[in-house]
């Protein structure tokens, strides 16, 4: 087979590329914080948690929805404008796919019906996170807001602080300051 040494490296393969994606973009707006994103529907469902996630299935960040995002903002670094929503500066600081862990009754449920109801499951393979996280809504209304917590599996660390530790971009290798400037600096 072309691309591919086994007929079952092909099959994971595609079940890779079948998988929905996450993303995290660490954002320099009016404050850091960083924007956890879930395609979901063809969408990127957003929410932005001001002290980025954790690995300590111990530690609880807030995260508040924003708006849904088109797939291809997946991608993006740069500086938004002033003046324009989310003016600021913007880097992939993590990305991967997921798996929606999201069961009731003893059937999984859906992306987004999970979201609806206010709680979702999943198992990211990012590149500085991994393992299971649950998004719970805590608060409804106009001031809506969640809790991104890490679960207490295998992949969890709470002795490892991605956030403070690893700064640069999956993508590029830059960081903040580098992206803001302008710079191709890679790796």
């Amino acid at each position: 087979m072309a691309g591919s040494d086994t007929p079952d490296e092909d099959r994971v393969t595609k079940a890779a590329l079948a998988r929905p994606i996450f993303v995290i973009q660490k954002h320099d707006a009016t404050t850091l914080h960083y924007d956890f994103r879930l395609e979901v529907d063809g969408v990127l469902k957003s929410w932005a948690v001001p002290k980025g996630p954790s690995p300590d299935p111990k530690e609880k960040r807030l995260a508040i929805p924003t708006e849904d995002h088109p797939l291809d903002y997946a991608d993006f670094e740069g500086v938004i404008p002033a003046g324009s929503y989310g003016a600021g500066t913007v880097l992939v600081w993590d990305r991967g796919t997921y798996r929606n862990l999201t069961q009731k009754g003893g059937r999984e449920v859906g992306a987004a019906e999970a979201l609806g109801r206010g709680h979702i499951s999943v198992w990211l393979e990012g590149e500085k996170v991994r393992g299971g996280y649950a998004l719970t809504r805590f608060r409804t209304g106009k001031s809506e807001a969640w809790l991104l917590v890490k679960k207490d599996d295998a992949e969890a660390d709470p002795g490892r602080d991605p956030v403070a530790t690893e700064p640069r971009s999956v993508v590029s290798g830059r960081t903040l300051a580098q992206v803001a400037a302008g710079s191709k600096h890679l790796r």
